[in-house]
């Protein structure tokens, strides 16, 4: 370890200060931890990346029956997003969620089972997917016979002792030194750290801090989970059905960092260089928080950035830090 510090404060209430082990809510940061998680599956011989939604849940719509697990893992399943489906299902019913009557992951699968049409046809496209990873939060929980969060503590947290990192499920668990997401407005922060999404799992549900993840920076580097040859599918840029390149959609969105622009996307992970660096990475956005991992694998350099205000650029500040060593600067 070079750096690490924390700034500022976890909460409003007790004022107590961000240090290495505070766990901050990693949001989209858990998709790489659920593209483990399946890929372990894989590694058990209990799943397979060709595996269809249909093998997996019956009763899925026709519109579903040709998605297959890789699908799900590189963001080419062309599944409705699910916020989009909710806020469609309250315009039509009224108010159903809240911050305190929150979705859950069986109810993402219940409103992709009522519809008939998704985005695109299964790997003909490229559209970034909450919808796909909660999915396969679920996938893990049924094939694996035991909750999400459970597999996750056994198979990947346990064994690497990241002993403060946890699946967060409301109600069974707690978060040990916990930061609140926050907002900054005119006069001052307020906390906004739970939304009507934030119980969903696979899509964004981690809760870690620094301490832990620079032992699972360390896992990934020494390849103690799966072998360098079973973690190349994970770290190989998705290609189209018809060979192209994926790109980002066109139109702009909440998830749609670069409208139009080619995409380099694995299992989990972005793939994109960085001033001509090998890089996998990933950020998380949600209710007052905003990560960043950034691993610069030929350099063995990893930046990670938790941040518990959504006033400030994870990814951003990463690339900063990232000029002082690999770029130019």
């Amino acid at each position: 370890m070079v750096f690490q510090r924390g700034y500022g404060i976890r909460d409003l209430r007790t004022s107590a200060k961000i240090d290495a082990q505070t766990d901050f809510r990693l949001a989209s940061f858990t998709k790489q931890f659920t593209a483990m998680a399946t890929m372990l599956l894989i590694h058990d011989g209990k799943l397979r990346y060709d595996q269809k939604l249909a093998d997996l849940f019956p009763d899925f719509p026709a519109y579903g029956r040709t998605i297959t697990v890789r699908h799900l893992l590189t963001h080419t399943s062309g599944l409705p997003d699910y916020e989009d489906l909710m806020e469609a299902a309250e315009k039509a019913k009224g108010p159903t969620w809240s911050a305190t009557h929150q979705i859950q992951d069986r109810e993402v699968l219940d409103l992709l089972k009522r519809e008939s049409a998704g985005k695109f046809a299964p790997g003909t496209s490229w559209s970034y997917s909450n919808s796909g990873y909660v999915l396969l939060g679920l996938i893990v929980a049924k094939v694996s016979g035991e909750p999400f969060g459970s597999f996750l503590h056994h198979r990947i947290f346990e064994p690497l002792h990241m002993s403060d990192t946890l699946v967060y499920v409301n109600g069974e668990n707690t978060v040990p030194n916990r930061a609140y997401g926050h907002t900054k407005r005119s006069d001052g922060f307020v906390e906004t750290d739970q939304s009507s999404t934030s119980a969903t799992l696979g899509d964004g549900g981690v809760y870690s801090n620094l301490v832990d993840l620079a032992k699972w920076d360390e896992a990934l580097q020494k390849h103690a989970l799966l072998s360098p040859e079973e973690m190349t599918a994970a770290l190989m840029p998705v290609k189209l059905e018809d060979g192209s390149q994926a790109k980002w959609p066109s139109a702009p969105g909440d998830d749609n960092l670069a409208p139009g622009n080619p995409v380099s996307y694995g299992f989990g992970w972005f793939l994109d260089p960085y001033e001509a660096h090998a890089r996998m990475w990933h950020t998380g956005s949600t209710m007052g928080f905003r990560t960043v991992i950034d691993r610069f694998t030929a350099d063995q350099f990893t930046i990670v950035i938790l941040c518990d205000r959504t006033d400030l650029d994870a990814g951003k500040l990463a690339l900063q830090v990232a000029d002082l060593f690999v770029g130019r600067k």
